[in-house]
């Protein structure tokens, strides 16, 4: 059964860093392309960041580049969120998600995802 448990949400000041973690079980990362997203209330689900299944390919929302990456470490089977320079714009919930299939491509867009995580509270106030 597969599961994503997505951790290190929080409250922080404008200008602070986070860094979520999305800890996977029932599957091989490498065997996923994978996603971050995120969702304040009244608005969609927002894709920031992705990666494909060996990291050849990513691609970022406008609003992050440049402040938030996202990495993976195949041995802890955890996908990270490493989010800096903060803004109260980016207060939201803030999900992991895995799409099946070795890709020369990421998603920036929920639709393909297969799996997702329960979903991490950022709360940042100015």
């Amino acid at each position: 059964q597969v599961q994503l448990v997505e951790s290190g949400g929080g409250s922080v000041q404008a200008g602070g860093s986070l860094r979520l973690s999305c800890t996977a079980s029932g599957l091989q990362l490498d065997d996923y392309g994978w996603g971050w997203f995120r969702q304040a209330p009244g608005k969609e689900r927002e894709g920031i960041l992705c990666i494909n299944w060996d990291i050849s390919a990513t691609d970022s929302a406008d609003s992050v580049k440049g402040r938030f990456t996202i990495t993976r470490d195949d041995a802890k089977n955890t996908l990270y969120l490493q989010m800096n320079i903060l803004k109260p714009e980016d207060t939201a919930m803030y999900y992991c998600a895995a799409m099946r299939g070795r890709k020369r491509y990421c998603v920036a867009a929920p639709g393909p995802y297969n799996f997702w995580g329960q979903g991490t509270q950022v709360t940042v106030s100015s």
